[in-house]
Parts: C-alpha cells; sequence; structure tokens
C-alpha cells in the first residue's frame, strides 16, 4: 500500500475537523512480542516485532496554547490545555497525545499548541500495544515539528514516562522500543537494562512459515491492578535476593531463592528468570536454525506465564492448545496478559486448518469469536509525508 493510500482517512478526518493540511502525516506500528513477557521492567531481556498494523496522526501546530483531538473512530472533538496538562486532566484515548506533549515539555521540549488527527489499525486491547503506537507517533511527530533534539532512546524515554506517570500504568520499555526501533525482516533484541538493540533476522515467510495471531478479543487494560501487582511481586524479589533487578538472578539460583521468598512471589520470580534465558536462547536459535526452530521455546513461556505468573485465561489458553493440536510449531499469550492475543508459528500449508480448528474450538467452548490474522517484522515509526 503506498503512502498515499495509508493516509488518506486521517487527512480527512484532519480536514474535516480542522480545515486545510497538517504540517505533516506520522506513523507507528504495534508490536507482537515473540518471547520476553514481563521481563523489560526487570532489565532483563526481549524480542518484540513492530507489525503492519499501526496509528497514524496528522499534526498542524497552532500559534496558542490548545490542544485539539479528534479520531477516525468517532467520539468528536476534545480540547485540552497544555498550561495546565497534567496527570489526570485528560481521559480516554486523550490521555496519549496528551501524556506524550506532558512529557516532552517534562524533558524540556518546547512544545506548541497542536491540532491532531489519529486513525489507528492496532486493535485496542489486543495485547499489540495499540497505545504505544499511538504515543509512538505522536512522539515522532511532536519531537521533529519542535526541532527537540531527541534521539530514539529519548523517545522511549519519553513515551515511557507518558505512560507510567501520565497514562497511570506501570510499563517498562518493551513497547516502544518495538514501535520506535522496529525493522522489516527482524525482530528487535532488547537489552532492558541499558537500552542496547540488536536486529535479529526473522523471516517466518522464508522458512515457509507464518505467524498467526489470535485476538480473543477479551479486553485487559494494564492500568488495573494484575500488571501492577506482578511488577510489585517482582520488586519485592529483587529487594529479597539482595540483588537490583531480576535480570541478575539466574535458574541456578532459583533452589536457594525458593527458601527465601513466600511461593507466590517465587512463582512470578521464576517466570522472570526463565524467561530472560528463553529470549536468550531464541536469539541463538534463530542464528543457528531460523524460524522453525523455536516453537517449543514459545510453548515453554506460555507454560510460564500460565502457571507462573498466572497472566493467561481461558480463551488465551484454549487458543494456545488449539492451534499446537492442529499443527503450530509453537505458541503463546503474547503482550502483558488477562486478555488480548496469543501467537502461533504455523506451516503456511496449514494456516487453514488451524485457523478453522480455532473458530470451532472457540464456538464449542461459548466464547466471543476470535479475530484471526498474520503478522510479519515490519519497520518502526517514521515520516508518511
Amino acid at each position: 500500500m503506498s503512502a498515499g493510500g495509508d493516509t488518506t482517512r486521517v487527512l480527512d478526518a484532519f480536514a474535516s475537523a480542522f480545515g486545510g493540511t497538517p504540517d505533516g502525516v506520522w506513523q507507528a506500528p504495534g508490536r507482537v512480542n515473540l518471547i520476553g513477557e514481563h521481563t523489560d521492567y526487570n532489565e532483563g531481556f526481549a524480542l518484540p516485532f513492530a507489525i503492519g498494523l499501526a496509528a497514524r496522526v496528522a499534526v498542524r501546530v497552532r500559534a496558542d496554547r490548545a490542544v485539539r483531538l479528534v479520531s477516525t473512530h468517532g467520539g468528536g472533538l476534545i480540547e485540552l490545555d497544555l498550561d495546565s496538562l497534567s496527570p489526570g486532566t485528560a481521559t480516554g484515548w486523550a490521555v496519549y497525545p496528551g501524556g506524550v506533549a506532558w512529557a516532552l515539555a517534562c524533558d524540556g521540549a518546547d512544545v506548541p499548541g497542536f491540532d491532531l488527527a489519529l486513525e489507528s489499525t492496532v486493535p485496542v486491547g489486543s495485547g499489540l500495544s495499540s497505545s504505544h503506537a499511538i504515543e509512538c507517533a505522536v512522539a515522532t511527530g511532536l519531537a521533529e515539528l519542535t526541532g527537540a533534539s531527541f534521539g530514539v532512546h529519548d523517545l522511549v524515554r519519553v513515551t515511557q514516562r507518558a505512560e507510567n506517570s501520565f497514562v497511570g500504568a506501570p510499563t517498562g520499555i518493551l513497547d516502544q522500543s518495538a514501535s520506535l526501533r522496529g525493522a522489516a525482516g527482524h525482530a528487535v533484541f532488547l537489552d532492558c537494562r541499558d537500552q542496547s538493540v540488536e536486529l535479529v533476522p526473522f523471516d517466518a515467510a522464508g522458512a515457509g512459515l507464518s505467524v498467526l495471531v489470535v485476538d480473543t478479543t477479551v479486553s485487559h487494560s494494564h492500568a488495573e491492578g494484575g500488571y501492577a501487582s506482578r511488577r510489585r511481586a517482582c520488586e519485592l524479589g529483587a529487594e529479597v535476593l539482595g540483588v537490583e533487578a531480576l535480570r541478575d538472578v539466574s535458574s541456578a539460583d532459583l533452589a536457594e531463592a525458593q527458601g527465601l521468598l513466600d511461593p507466590l512471589t517465587f512463582r512470578r520470580v521464576r517466570h522472570v528468570v526463565t524467561e530472560d534465558e528463553r529470549v536468550l536462547a531464541t536469539v541463538e536459535t534463530l542464528r543457528a536454525a531460523g524460524p522453525s526452530g523455536i516453537g517449543p521455546l514459545l510453548d515453554a513461556s506460555h507454560a510460564s506465564m500460565r502457571d507462573d505468573f498466572e497472566i493467561s485465561c481461558p480463551e488465551l489458553d484454549l487458543a494456545v492448545e488449539t492451534t499446537r493440536a492442529a499443527g503450530a510449531l509453537g505458541a503463546r499469550m503474547t503482550g502483558g496478559g488477562f486478555g488480548g492475543s496469543a501467537i502461533a508459528l504455523i506451516p503456511v500449508d496449514a494456516e487453514t486448518g488451524v485457523r478453522e480448528a480455532v473458530l470451532a474450538g472457540f464456538a464449542r467452548a461459548g466464547f466471543r469469536t476470535p479475530d484471526l490474522f498474520t503478522v510479519s517484522p515490519s519497520n518502526g515509526a517514521h515520516r508518511l509525508i
């Protein structure tokens, strides 16, 4: 699809709400996390990749301090005042552009008023990081329009500040790192301690495979207590074990850790420690054998999230079990959990059968019909026009 085709709806929305044309249009993708869940805020490792579903924002600078926002998803015009912008002053989807403007100003950028129209194809609540796609598109656009000397490293932290302090979700840096740093044909091997990134080839299609997303349509919210309680348990585990972060604990340390931690905290710690090791093993396997060798690691990751971190749900478990039984090489839930999506690595010639099995399985269980689609690694945030 051409850039012009990508921008038609958002440009029409902008013209309808504000008249004229914007100063530019920026796009940032959602992401699939191939492996490495809840490791980011523990200074560990993750392996996400950007996907073709994306948020697009058309932005025009204003001469005053007003922020006016519209979305192609409806809801009418939203107005904010930059001078009174602070956590709690925006609601709904406005928290994402409002939070980015606030966070940029906190980091010294001279943020002017602006008009903004949003279009997004990332499904909300799917575990594919719809909120960070919006934040990264806005951050990329505003940083350019203000002439602020913010590199990608800085924008990762800006969007994290927006998410943590303005939106109120205690997330790490995984999602925005994938959205800002993704590249077609590659997964983003992220060291969350120092933000270093290595692009690892991930050519599923070249190996005769596809990555099928099963969006359960079960909604989740990171701002609610489940995510925060998992983070607190990890922080407690690191404190008791006397380390800076769980990144500094190895599986060889788990036997001793079990004697020091209460059973619940130990299970949370064990997930993070073993998940870090699975990320490293996945990167090594991709380099040595390609995508066809990582299936067992995906399976083990899901079992750990289901049993130790307890962030799965019946719909996600059914998606994983059904895709595996129908021929997937491996499958796991992806994202923060408590709903959202699962991914399955499947041979291309088995895709039709896997899709049919999932739809039939969900119908038998009385669950809502899931959305099924394939994804492949795509480029990160950039200007379209």
